[in-house]
């Protein structure tokens, strides 16, 4: 036998029903990225990377382990010694670093084209054997150079150098930082001037890489900037404006309208965490950032 219900027991119990799944949805709301599930739930329109330097108390073995388990394709800027490891959990170096000079001592300078033509002549053929697709340059500091001179001796080196990068099928990226803030002085620090770069080396195998961070901090307009020049960036970095710290809301870009952006180029790259986690667990702050930019 149905228990009759009246019109005002089914309403108060649909009311309770609604509350509870208003309260599950605020909670759900309140969640960090952080607390979510990422790994294998990730939407595979985002090759996430990190580099491995922002976790200097984290060794190798351990961060690569972490990063599997979140999902990560790539732990870069790292060096060609590091590729066993690598190797051992499954991942690529989606940017690998160990260029001589480093920041300051880079392409803009005539004297210092022998010894880094040398190192990518020694190391472009193992970083295609192992399967990674780049390997980072850097223009220099000025010094007193113009940037039209910069401009043309980088392009000198470079074109030394991509023979033998179309030849391996690897691409060299020269990164774009920011010289107001963390970088004096250097000289690859506007867009506009990377891609006038790129169409001197004329190569597919010479990009940029745009680090969202720094051009941040340079000239802003992220989005536009991305949708105007895609074709000439081969891979991105992340990173909270101010500081450098974590890509939530504490900071003042909305990464997933710039993920979003990349995507619909139809970028096929890799997308890297290079922010320096202020909380104490880093690896919920990496796994945040994941989560944050795969859209």
């Amino acid at each position: 036998m149905i228990t009759p219900i009246s019109r005002r027991s089914a309403l108060t119990k649909l009311a309770g029903t609604a509350a509870a799944i208003a309260a599950t949805t605020s909670l759900s709301q309140r969640l960090t990225a952080a607390d979510k599930a990422v790994g294998p739930d990730l939407k595979g329109r985002i090759n996430h990377s990190v580099c491995a330097w922002c976790y200097k108390g984290i060794p190798l073995e351990d961060l690569c382990k972490a990063g599997k388990e979140m999902g990560l394709q790539s732990v870069e800027l790292l060096m060609v010694s590091d590729i066993p490891t690598l190797k051992k959990h499954d991942l690529i170096c989606a940017m690998m670093s160990g260029v001589p000079g480093g920041i300051t001592t880079g392409l803009n300078r005539l004297e210092n084209h022998d010894k880094i033509v040398a190192y990518f002549e020694q190391n472009i053929s193992k970083v295609a054997e192992a399967g990674f697709p780049n390997m980072i340059c850097f223009s220099g500091n000025r010094k007193g150079m113009s940037d039209e001179q910069g401009l043309d001796n980088c392009a000198i080196g470079l074109k030394r150098i991509v023979g033998v990068a179309e030849k391996h099928k690897v691409t060299i990226c020269m990164e774009l930082l920011n010289s107001k803030v963390n970088h004096p002085d250097y000289m690859c620090d506007h867009s506009k001037w990377g891609v006038e770069l790129c169409k001197k080396v004329g190569s597919e195998r010479f990009k940029l890489l745009y680090d969202i961070y720094h051009m941040q901090i340079m000239e802003g307009d992220v989005i536009r900037t991305i949708k105007d020049n895609h074709q000439y960036f081969g891979h991105y970095h992340t990173g909270g404006v101010p500081g450098r710290n974590e890509i939530d809301d504490s900071q003042e870009m909305y990464y997933p309208a710039i993920m979003k952006a990349i995507v619909e180029t139809g970028f096929k790259g890799h997308v890297a965490q290079e922010f320096i986690p202020k909380r104490a667990d880093v690896l919920a702050s990496l796994k945040q950032g994941v989560a944050i930019c795969d859209v």
